[in-house]
């Protein structure tokens, strides 16, 4: 039991640090640049130091996804 709560206490633990240091963000604009515009706004809103673009879509409008770094 005892090593059921300490993966448990490890687990827990892992997921707070990682959630302390990525952020997801997205963007919906006419264009990429637009998009890209937001997201960097977006990303010195939160005091990100940089960010990656994990995914972009375009259609009759562009989405993006960017995950912020600290």
């Amino acid at each position: 039991m005892k090593s059921v709560k300490t993966l448990f206490a490890a687990a827990a633990l892992s997921l707070v640090s990682f959630a302390s240091f990525a952020q997801t963000v997205t963007a919906t604009a006419s264009t990429l640049d637009g998009a890209e515009a937001q997201i960097a706004s977006q990303a010195k809103q939160a005091g990100a130091a940089s960010y990656q673009i994990t995914e972009a879509y375009s259609g009759n409008q562009v989405h993006m996804t960017a995950e912020l770094s600290k």
